[in-house]
């Protein structure tokens, strides 16, 4: 099997089955503040279940990957929503799969813009932040809470990633 990876544009259809894009959407588009205020309303929703858990907002800041890069691991997390929205406006790689039987399948990579933000829904593989060039911060809303809400799958032979065209 072929384990090179290839990028693809980050895309609202493409991603669909396993989250959502957040980015400016003029569809969802309303005015507040006495018109001074472009509101892009619910491009997202936040999941999290258990007794106890709450929807927490971090910070955090991803170290830039070497390329070519093997994905050797990819998580999920069972009991809540994890979005990433860059704050410095730099692009960074997104690589998710669909569960087979309990397992990651193939990965797919897509390249996010510096606007686009993305939300993996609960229980969708994806691997961790993967940031470009420089150290870039993003802010992430999750769960917290109790039980453990971090699956990790190591594959046996790891997929590689080319270095991105930005």
């Amino acid at each position: 099997m072929n384990q090179r990876l290839e990028i693809l544009p980050l895309t609202k259809s493409a991603f669909a089955p396993f989250g959502d894009v957040i980015e400016a959407d003029p569809a969802t588009m309303r005015y507040i503040n006495n018109g001074t205020t472009e509101r892009f309303h619910a491009l997202a929703a936040a999941e999290v279940v258990g007794e106890g858990a709450r929807v927490i907002i971090n910070l955090f800041r991803g170290q830039p990957r070497a390329f070519p890069y093997e994905v050797a691991m990819m998580e999920r997390h069972p009991f809540g929503s994890q979005s990433f929205s860059p704050i410095a406006g730099r692009p960074y790689l997104v690589v998710v799969s669909k569960d087979e039987g309990g397992r990651p399948g193939r990965p797919r990579v897509f390249l996010a813009r510096g606007d686009q933000g993305v939300n993996y829904r609960r229980n969708v593989w994806h691997h961790p932040l993967m940031s470009l060039g420089v150290a870039s911060d993003f802010l992430v809303v999750d769960r917290e809470g109790p039980g453990n809400n971090l699956e990790e799958f190591v594959f046996e032979t790891p997929f590689i990633i080319s270095e991105p065209i930005l």
